[in-house]
């Protein structure tokens, strides 16, 4: 995924302001996809000169928030970029190299980082847990709803997976 395509998912979603798209972007494709605001209001600049976003008239004088919204072109480049296809993404996950290297130089300090990792996912479990039962207290009906919640389902889903790995690995350390 790009951050271009993550901006024209939001602004697609509602079109806003950089600062509107930044918290957004936190609450929501954040979670999938990091960027941070520096970056989001340079690709604001390049989607624009692009012709895939513009700028709306902006209401009062100095100091007021640019709020963009995707043109018909920014449009067509979403729909192409989600109909294009994907393969297999290859996985670079730094933890497994540490536990390929704990099982040849260890015993190290690992389980501590372990331990760390899993309170992490733990909280961001939590996170997403929250996020469900605020905003899906009933099984979404509508198409898009339904995929949305597919993708927070698919966080819940990592996240526990993650929590379990590293709970596993732990145990093992610990066994030795």
């Amino acid at each position: 995924m790009s951050l271009p395509h993550a901006l024209l998912t939001a602004l697609t979603e509602h079109p806003g302001s950089g600062s509107d798209l930044a918290c957004r972007f936190d609450r929501s494709i954040g979670y999938f996809w990091q960027a941070t605001h520096q970056q989001i209001y340079r690709e604001l600049a390049r989607l624009e000169a692009a012709g895939w976003i513009e700028a709306l008239p902006t209401e009062g004088g100095r100091g007021r928030k640019r709020r963009y919204r995707v043109l018909p072109a920014g449009r067509g480049e979403l729909e192409r970029w989600v109909a294009e296809r994907q393969g297999v993404l290859p996985i670079r996950d730094d933890l497994m190299v540490r536990l390929r290297a704990e099982a040849v130089v260890g015993p190290t300090d690992l389980i501590e980082t372990l331990e760390q990792l899993a309170a992490q996912h733990r909280q961001k479990l939590a996170t997403y847990q929250a996020i469900e039962a605020r905003d899906f207290p009933q099984a979404p009906t509508a198409r898009g709803q339904k995929l949305q919640h597919l993708v927070l389902k698919a966080g819940l889903t990592y996240e526990s997976q993650r929590i379990a790995f590293c709970e596993d690995a732990i145990a093992i350390l610990r066994a030795d």
